[in-house]
């Protein structure tokens, strides 16, 4: 499983991010909006997981390991500017 959380310490992306990912995110940020995200060990992210982050806004932590998720997110962001 490449979506991991330790009590009190950031949810970590790492690896290869498949689509069965997004559901473990999406319940670890529901649970705790507030978590943030360390996503610099993520190497290549599902759609899916992406359209989590995209959702449920989280504070992300780092530049994302996969350079085009990165580019994408950070442009989403923005307003897709």
């Amino acid at each position: 499983m490449a979506v991991t959380r330790d009590a009190g310490f950031p949810v970590k992306l790492a690896g290869t991010c498949p689509v069965e990912d997004a559901e473990t995110l999406a319940a670890i940020l529901l649970e705790d909006p507030s978590a943030p995200v360390d996503w610099t060990a993520c190497t290549r992210m599902h759609t899916a997981v992406y359209q989590v982050l995209v959702r449920l806004r989280p504070t992300m932590l780092g530049a994302c390991g996969d350079p085009f998720v990165a580019r994408w997110l950070s442009a989403s962001s923005k307003g897709g500017k």
